[in-house]
């Protein structure tokens, strides 16, 4: 019987994978066959040994600044590309985003460089019939007090899902994403550091507890699997139940 979770063979390329979620994908790829690369900000894999939630062995890794389009130019892909995953993701706290220079940079990184790399990969996935994944967040379907950027980002991020979807169909490529919830990465820390705000949080949550990584690992399996090759142009929400309340 084929294992449809079977990706030897299959080149992946993880943006933001050097550690979080993007991370968690990148090694779940691998551990199922795929040749894995990832792209991160830090000079070289060694940098990233005192990251919590950082794991690149195994993964070929490439230093690149997707907010800036010339590093992004000179940066290249993979020879031949299965899946690409667009996991990058900044947010500023302290109503950083409220100022234009917070606003911008959220916004360059969270849906300007997803169409930059988007573009890029394209021809790649068009020759191989493959699958690009965004990954957003819930905050595309809520208001977001102290984060206007972040959620205009992720809201803009489903949407450039759904006309991706649209535009690439008939290219072969499939286009999804995955809105995670409240998951505990070094992105989040800022939502648990005070008690009562993550009580608050996890009484929200009817599962009544925050994401794992591999939990959202295993949405990017699924939609890059041939178990889901008649889905295209969804967000698919991975956060326990929060967006039903």
């Amino acid at each position: 019987m084929i294992d449809p979770l079977d990706f030897s063979g299959k080149t992946a390329l993880v943006v933001g994978g050097s550690s979080g979620i993007g991370n968690a994908i990148a090694q779940a790829y691998r551990a199922r066959g795929a040749d894995v690369t990832v792209w991160g900000t830090r000079a070289s894999a060694a940098d990233y040994a005192d990251v919590d939630g950082s794991d690149l062995e195994g993964l070929t890794y490439a230093q690149v600044d997707v907010a800036d389009r010339a590093s992004l130019d000179a940066a290249g892909i993979p020879g031949t590309l299965d899946i690409a995953v667009l996991s990058q993701g900044i947010v500023r706290y302290g109503l950083e985003e409220y100022t234009r220079e917070g606003w911008d940079a959220v916004m360059d990184v969270n849906i300007t460089s997803l169409m930059d790399v988007a573009r890029l990969v394209q021809p790649a996935l068009k020759a191989s019939k493959g699958s690009l994944i965004t990954i957003s967040s819930i905050a595309a379907y809520a208001a977001a007090f102290s984060n206007p950027a972040y959620g205009a980002s992720k809201s803009g991020a489903v949407a450039l899902t759904r006309a991706l979807a649209l535009a690439w169909a008939r290219d072969g490529i499939r286009v999804n994403g995955i809105a995670p919830g409240f998951v505990r990465t070094k992105m989040t820390d800022a939502q648990f550091a005070d008690e009562k705000r993550e009580q608050g949080t996890l009484r929200a949550i009817p599962l009544r507890r925050t994401g794992e990584t591999q939990e959202i690992a295993d949405a990017a399996l699924f939609l890059a699997s041939p178990m889901a090759t008649y889905i295209v142009g969804q967000t698919i929400s991975v956060d326990g139940g929060l967006t039903l309340t």
